[in-house]
Parts: C-alpha cells; sequence; structure tokens
C-alpha cells in the first residue's frame, strides 16, 4: 500500500470507533487520496476527489460519512435516509455496502443497498424501517422515489462515486434530478477516475467551493503494472490464454462482447480451467453467485465484459488479459486497474492478431503506456512463464448452470425457451428457475461456441415437441443460428478463439 510518510487515520481525524475497524481490518496507512481528502471531508466541506480505481476512494468517502452522521446522532425517519452514496453499477454498489457496513455497525448506524435486477419488496422494506445510509443505482432509485417509498428531502451527506463512469452510461440526467432532491446545505463528495467537460458540469451546479484533490494521474496507469501486447495468430489465442490462467493466482480476462464473455467462461471450464463470467445478461443472483466463487478462489479466472473494469474490487488479482482489446484507452486504464491494487505488482496482457496491429498502437499510445511486444507462435514460448510464472494446472471446470429455484420460482426467467407451433412441454419437466432443463436456457449444456452439448449457436424448437435439454442437436426441425466461429460441432463446437468475440472482425 503506498505511503504516506508518518501521517495515521488518527492524524487525519478519523473517530477511534472508526479507526477499531480499520485496524482489524489491517488497514493502517491512508492511501494518498484518503490522505488528501479527509481533512476536508470530515470537516463538512465539499470534495471533488479524483484518483484511479484501486485507489481507496471508497473509505475516502465512507470514514467522513459515517463520522458526520454519528456525530449528528439521529435517528432516521421512515423512507427518509440520511445519506445517499450514488454507484453506477450494482456490483459497485455492493462493493461500497461490503466496506461501509462494518463502519456504520461500530457506531449504531444502518445501511441498505437499491438496485435493479432484483426485486424491490426488501428495499421497500428496509427504506420504510428508516436507513442511515442508503447506497443505490440512480435508475432504482428513481423508480422508488416515484412510487413514494423515499424521500431525499434528510440526505445530509451525498456522495457520487465513479462519475465518469455514470456519464458514459447515460446516467447524468438521472443523477442531476436526484441531487436536485438533496438539501443545498448538505455535504457533497464527488469522486471520479477523470474530470472531464461532463463532470465539471455537475461539480459546478452542486459543489460548493470544493476541496480539489487529485492524488494521481488517471492517464498514466500504476507504476508497478507490466504492460505486454502478444501478437498472435487467431487460432493460437485459445491455446496461448489457456496457458495464462492455468498459472497460479487470480486472473481477470476481458471480451468486447457479453456472448464472448459467456462463451468463453464456458470454453476455459471445458478445459479445465474453473471460471465463472459476468456481464449484463446475468441475472443479480447469477452476478452474486459468480463473484463469490471468484472471490473465494473456487473460480480461478472471472471473464468480463467492460462491466467489471470498474467497482470490482479483488486485490490479489495478478494478471488482467484483454482477451478481445477494449475499443478505448479509457476501458483500457480501467481493465488494467483490476490488478496492481493497492500498491501491489500486476501484469496486464494484450492479445493482438495481425488485423489489430495499428488498433491496438492507437490505443495504448492514447493510454500513455508503451508496453513490450512479442510475437508468440504457440502457446509453449517462454515469455508465457514469465508472464504468468509457476506451475500450469487445470483442475476442472465449473457447473454456470444456474440453480433451479425451489418450488417453482420465477418460473424460467432466464434463457429464453421459444417452442414453434407444436406441443407445449408439460409442466412438470420445466425447472422452475433459470437454468434447469429448460430448452434454449441461459444455463446448462449448450454448445455451438458456448461450450456443451447443443449444437448450431441459438437453435430453437420448430414444429415438433421440444426435447429435453442436452438431447438438441441443430438439425432436425430446429433452426439453427451460429453466432460465431466453430457452432455446430455437437460437441462443443471449434475451440478457435474467435468466439470470444461477436463472431470474425
Amino acid at each position: 500500500m503506498p505511503t504516506t510518510g508518518t501521517t495515521t487515520f488518527a492524524d487525519l481525524g478519523v473517530p477511534t470507533a472508526l479507526l477499531d475497524v480499520l485496524t482489524a481490518d489491517g488497514i493502517t496507512v491512508p492511501t494518498p487520496i484518503q490522505a488528501a481528502t479527509l481533512p476536508d471531508s470530515l470537516k463538512g466541506r465539499d470534495v471533488l476527489g479524483r484518483g484511479r480505481t484501486g485507489s481507496g476512494k471508497t473509505y475516502a468517502f465512507g470514514l467522513p460519512l459515517v463520522a458526520r452522521l454519528d456525530a449528528d446522532r439521529r435517528r432516521p425517519a421512515p423512507k427518509r435516509p440520511r445519506a445517499l452514496v450514488l454507484a453506477p453499477t450494482r456490483e459497485l454498489a455492493s462493493q461500497i455496502a461490503a466496506t461501509i457496513t462494518p463502519l456504520a455497525k461500530a457506531v449504531g448506524l444502518s445501511t441498505t443497498t437499491v438496485f435493479g435486477g432484483v426485486g424491490q419488496g426488501p428495499q421497500v422494506t428496509a427504506l420504510r424501517n428508516g436507513v442511515d445510509i442508503l447506497i443505490a443505482c440512480p435508475g432504482r432509485l428513481e423508480d422508488l422515489i416515484g412510487q413514494g417509498h423515499c424521500s431525499l428531502a434528510d440526505v445530509r451527506v451525498t456522495v457520487l462515486d465513479e462519475a465518469d463512469h455514470m456519464a458514459d452510461l447515460g446516467f447524468l440526467p438521472a443523477v442531476r434530478r436526484l441531487l436536485d432532491q438533496t438539501p443545498k446545505d448538505g455535504q457533497r463528495m464527488l469522486f471520479s477516475a477523470t474530470l472531464d467537460g461532463a463532470i465539471n458540469v455537475l461539480v459546478k451546479r452542486f459543489l460548493d467551493q470544493p476541496a480539489v484533490h487529485e492524488a494521481d494521474s488517471a492517464q498514466s496507469p500504476v507504476a508497478k503494472m507490466d504492460h505486454h501486447v502478444l501478437h498472435v495468430e487467431r487460432e493460437q489465442r485459445l491455446p496461448v490464454l489457456l496457458d495464462l490462467v492455468s498459472a497460479p493466482g487470480r486472473t481477470v480476462v476481458f471480451t468486447r462482447t457479453k456472448h464472448g464473455a459467456k462463451a468463453l467462461a464456458r470454453q476455459l471450464n471445458k478445459n479445465g480451467v474453473p471460471a465463472v463470467d459476468l456481464h449484463g445478461n446475468l441475472s443479480q443472483g447469477a452476478r452474486t453467485r459468480n463473484m463469490e466463487a471468484f472471490h473465494s478462489g473456487t473460480a480461478t479466472t472471472l471473464v468480463a465484459t467492460d462491466i467489471a473494469a470498474r467497482g470490482i474490487h479483488v486485490d490479489d488479482v495478478s494478471l488482467v488479459v484483454h482477451a478481445d482489446p477494449p475499443a478505448e484507452h479509457k476501458a483500457y486504464l480501467h481493465r488494467s486497474g483490476r490488478t496492481a491494487r493497492a500498491g501491489a505488482a500486476g501484469t496486464v496482457v494484450t492479445l493482438m492478431t495481425s488485423d489489430q496491429r495499428r488498433d491496438v498502437s492507437d490505443l495504448t499510445r492514447a493510454a500513455g503506456i508503451k508496453p513490450t511486444t512479442t510475437r508468440i507462435s504457440g502457446s509453449h514460448h517462454p515469455v508465457l512463464l514469465e508472464l504468468a510464472p509457476g506451475e500450469r494446472s487445470r483442475p476442472g471446470g465449473i457447473d454456470l448452470s444456474p440453480a433451479p429455484a425451489q418450488g417453482g420460482g420465477n418460473g424460467g426467467g432466464g434463457g429464453r425457451r421459444r417452442s414453434g407451433g407444436g406441443a407445449k412441454k408439460p409442466a412438470a419437466k420445466k425447472s422452475g428457475g433459470q437454468g434447469g432443463q429448460r430448452s434454449g436456457g441461459q444455463g446448462g449444456q449448450r454448445s455451438g461456441g458456448q461450450g456443451g452439448q447443443r449444437s448450431g449457436g441459438q437453435a430453437r424448437s420448430g414444429q415438433g415437441a421440444a426435447k429435453p435439454a442436452g438431447q438438441r442437436s441443430g438439425g432436425g426441425r430446429g433452426r439453427s443460428r451460429g453466432r460465431g466461429a466453430g457452432a455446430g460441432s455437437g460437441s462443443g463446437g471449434s475451440h478457435s478463439a474467435a468466439n470470444f468475440s461477436s463472431g470474425r472482425r
């Protein structure tokens, strides 16, 4: 962890009860963004902080937020939280809650999270019972306010985290509407990896003479992060990737598309590498299960789209692989920020085919880095052992099928089973959850670029009765839509790494 001389959290004014929580978690030395902002934020000043992902921003706003609410000594009224933290994604909201909740509990404050993708019932109940700190995504929060379940009239401290990502996702209009509902005399803190025009609009409108702190540059990567580009032929991408992810330690692999992330995770599991995926097509329950598997070590590789480039805090990721180079340099920097966190060393590898050379060159130049480029002719090149040292092992893949819900559950809310004009399945043969034995579900045993025992991409049942999952083929009367190279083998499809992304470029 970066040091800040002899400065301690106590020197910065953090209350004793919160110091005890930090010490119990092994956190004793403030990071630069914490040391820079805490003296102002603990006094109640508005703060504008810039720091890259992994720099410790959550404690930078979480500590003063809890300390100031504790000093106020008021109980929250029903439906009227006392503090609001806005986050762009459910994953980040959950990560923030995991950091702030122990601090809040230490001084008797309550927290709850609000985001979409799950039922709103428990969120409504928590708000009705009264909550001190509300951590929310803008869309669901606006819905609950519109339904009369929440008011922001009592919010004394407002935090906007990952403001630049909010802008990228198009959330700024909702953010402005929400901030307009908070009291103007309350404290506001805005944290972002970059401070550009869209963010400056928020600053001018909602922050009152803020203390501005830029602890590091968002343009330049961490000093201890090594950047490499592996120039590979298309057919070598999967073998090279398999070698890298078979090394000891946690790896995050990025693809451009949701389909690519799902397909690659299944390919890795089929080849003995325990992997989970993370992308926008997953239900919240599946996202949570997959992240828990990655955190616990059950899965050693996380295959993700850019949804995971922000806010996924796993401090011991040793390797990040761009299986698909990102579209622009900011995404590269945020993806790469999954490693070299909290001062640790890390390695970033980009797989580049010949037709991607100009794009990757432009990307790295815009990101302000000079990677080491190596031409790889096979999966046993010595540089692979340098980038991911250690003995290779493939202990076996894990089952990515969603668990069936109990007692009928959601009646099949995952992948969409579409029957043609034939007989419907008897109700007894439907699984209640999102996987099970449904034909065409998300879980289960598909191939055609996604691994398993179903060919032809998304084969849909035609005019006959649907066969049980796992026994369908792309032939017969079903229609097949190949979604990438290698579909249609009936036994897992081609292992061409072209399946990473949405078809051949």
